[in-house]
């Protein structure tokens, strides 16, 4: 059985796909790109600021189905330049640790050569089902 995940509380999707599934007792979220869930737009401003969007709408897809970060069991970060790893990985350390995770998950970063909508980042997740 699969179940659809759909917020108001994370961006809708930008095309034929759903912001997330739950199925065989795992969470799927999409790619999350940095749109506010608000305006639908970009936060165009820095990666830093879009890091914390992706990781925020992530979250927001999570909390819908009832899980948190800490069911989180496997990320895969894709950025468009590599040279801005450690931006993100130390924001991502300090989202995690903030909202309760007592681990990291098994984790995937690839440099890509362009994202939806020019996005810096997207970032997607495999978690557990509560």
């Amino acid at each position: 059985m699969r179940k659809i995940i759909d917020t108001q509380a994370a961006p809708k999707a930008i095309g034929p796909y759903s912001q997330g599934i739950i199925t065989s007792g795992l969470i799927f979220t999409s790619g999350q790109l940095p749109l506010s869930p608000q305006t639908g737009f970009l936060v165009k401003n820095s990666l830093e600021k879009q890091t914390v969007q992706c990781l925020e709408n992530m979250r927001a897809i999570l909390l819908h189905a009832d899980a948190d970060m800490s069911d989180v069991v496997k990320t895969t970060v894709y950025i468009t330049d590599m040279m801005s790893f450690s931006v993100v990985n130390e924001i991502y350390n300090d989202f995690f640790i903030k909202h309760g995770a007592n681990y990291f998950p098994a984790r995937t970063c690839i440099e890509v050569s362009k994202l939806p909508l020019n996005a810096m980042i997207e970032i997607e997740a495999v978690a557990v089902a509560p």
